[in-house]
């Protein structure tokens, strides 16, 4: 017996059959948990982005136009709730004063200038696209080949590579390197 394929558990699941959404969430839970942990950087907020769009996507199973590619149209439901609690973050941002640990007392200078670098890099991401800052960092950070990206959120190997050009850009531009091109 051969293992349903997603557009066989959509076809189902739109007619009502639970076991079969089920069977979709166990299939993609973690790959759903990857993109929502690059595209917010913390363990808990991807969590519920996952959760949230696991939500979204059976409310609006009707609207997946190609099923087969279901998990490429989950993850952008994914960037799109992380895109969207980024937004009410970036709101209520504040934080406490009793909150904020004290620089280590071996090197001031040294903790001072790694803080303020820590915060431009942090504000300069947060200046990228959600797919621009996950293409960066698989690339980058998580040493990713562009087939391996696309393959992840959901693009060609070209469109990988420009995302992760125009990251690249955007970054130089705002935290003050060498402007190539």
């Amino acid at each position: 017996m051969t293992e349903a394929t997603d557009a066989d558990l959509v076809a189902r699941a739109r007619s009502g059959d639970a076991a079969a959404f089920e069977l979709l969430v166990r299939r993609h839970y973690r790959a759903t948990l990857v993109v929502a942990q690059q595209a917010m950087r913390d363990v808990q907020d991807a969590e519920d982005i996952t959760q949230d769009a696991f939500v979204r996507a059976l409310e609006r199973l009707e609207q997946c136009r190609d099923p087969a590619r279901f998990s490429s149209w989950l993850h952008q439901i994914v960037r799109n709730v992380a895109h969207d609690l980024r937004d009410k973050q970036r709101v209520r941002r504040a934080e406490p004063i009793d909150d904020v640990e004290p620089p280590g007392k071996s090197n001031p200078a040294k903790d001072a200038e790694n803080t303020e670098l820590r915060e431009r890099l942090s504000a300069a991401l947060d200046q990228l696209t959600t797919m621009q800052r996950t293409v960066l960092l698989l690339f980058d950070r998580d040493g990713l080949s562009h087939g391996e990206i696309s393959q992840r959120v959901g693009c060609s190997v070209g469109m990988s590579q420009q995302h992760l050009f125009a990251a690249r850009k955007t970054m130089r531009a705002l935290l003050g390197g060498p402007d190539v091109g």
